[in-house]
């Protein structure tokens, strides 16, 4: 690795951090007029423009493959889920709160990929998943006081997108990142314009709700696409630290544009479910041995 790849993985995290934030706070503003569901149509809908653009331009369309449908349909069906429980968190909770719970994903990879991928499971990893959900406790404080629909839905998220962070691995085995988009986008607005629609009654985006639309589609896209290229420049024991810094930020544009307190005990417990996910990162490291 050369010495510059580290800081352009930095540049490009820093290009996820501002993405992810962009999409949480349009997420907010969009969910006062439409609901989960029209947002997820409307964002799929953005994103099948821009990933038929970008096959065309680039004239990528033959690594379109359709061998593996099921296991994209079963993919889908739970980013789609996560997806859509998390934009029901962002218009409930403060968004620190719903970033630190969302940071709890890969701490689910460990438990369920021994069950689903045959990963063994270390002691390492499992100090990482305890110190993780012991992060979890100190968040949500649950109580009767504390417990409610946003905190659920932002937890339960992360589980869904652990699930699809596995079926993802599975199929970068045998396919790639153009296909991967494509039946992303696609199969999305199939369940999104089905989900919005089964009362027939799908609310069209107004001039004021329609540039957020187009920012979560856009911010959404590119969050992944700048995790993807800093993950091929640098290792996840370099990328993942910087990813932290998403909440700190996200904690800070929420106090300046909504008014949330800064709790010490959301950032106290994000800490500790970052230590618990850089811990996870080096568990999966490689043993080098010295060379004389």
């Amino acid at each position: 690795m050369q010495k510059s790849e580290p800081v352009a993985a930095a540049v490009w995290m820093i290009g996820a951090i501002v993405s992810f934030s962009a999409m949480a706070i349009a997420g907010r503003e969009a969910g006062l007029t439409l609901d989960t569901f029209e947002i997820m149509a409307y964002r799929s809908l953005v994103g099948v423009m821009i990933v038929i653009a970008a096959l065309t331009v680039t004239g990528r369309w033959h690594q379109v493959r359709g061998q593996r449908l099921k296991v994209h349909l079963l993919r889908n069906i739970f980013h789609f889920t996560g997806q859509n429980l998390w934009f029901l968190a962002v218009t409930l909770i403060p968004l620190a709160q719903v970033f630190a719970l969302e940071f709890t994903s890969p701490l689910w990879v460990i438990i369920l990929s021994p069950i689903l991928l045959g990963e063994v499971l270390s002691r390492r990893r499992m100090l990482a998943a305890a110190l993780g959900f012991a992060g979890i406790l100190i968040v949500a404080r649950p109580s009767p006081d504390t417990i409610n629909i946003g905190l659920m839905a932002a937890a339960s998220c992360a589980i869904f997108f652990a699930l699809t962070a596995i079926l993802t691995k599975r199929l970068t085995r045998h396919e790639n990142t153009a296909s991967i988009l494509f039946w992303l986008t696609s199969m999305q607005l199939v369940m999104g314009v089905l989900a919005a629609g089964w009362d027939g009654d799908m609310a069209l985006p107004d001039a004021a709700t329609l540039p957020w639309l187009v920012l979560i589609g856009i911010a959404g896209l590119a969050a992944h696409f700048c995790l993807t290229t800093a993950l091929s420049l640098a290792p996840a024991s370099v990328v993942v630290p910087v990813d932290f810094a998403r909440l700190p930020a996200i904690a800070i544009l929420g106090m300046v544009i909504y008014g949330e307190a800064l709790d010490a005990w959301v950032l106290g417990g994000a800490a500790v479910i970052c230590i618990a996910n850089y811990l996870n990162i080096v568990a999966r490291q490689p043993h080098r041995t010295p060379q004389g």
